[in-house]
C-alpha cells in the first residue's frame, strides 16, 4: 500500500528578529528562516507548529 503524501505548511517571514529574544531568533533559524520575505517548506506536525506559534507575531502561514 502506498503512503499518503506528507503534509506541508509554507512559513512566510514578515517581521524582523531585531529587538527580540534569542530562543525567538534561534526559532526562525530552526524555521530555516532568518530574513525578511524568505519562505519555507515544513512538515505539518505539532513540533513544526508549535515553532510557528512561539514567533507568530513574525510569521505567516501561506495558503495553497
Amino acid at each position: 500500500m502506498a503512503k499518503a503524501p506528507a503534509k506541508t505548511i509554507t512559513v512566510e517571514q514578515y517581521g524582523s528578529p531585531i529587538r527580540r529574544p534569542k530562543d525567538q531568533r534561534a526559532t526562525l533559524i530552526g524555521l530555516k528562516l532568518n530574513k525578511i520575505g524568505r519562505r519555507s517548506v515544513l512538515p505539518d506536525n505539532p513540533a513544526t507548529r508549535g515553532m510557528v506559534a512561539k514567533v507568530a507575531h513574525m510569521v505567516r502561514i501561506i495558503e495553497g
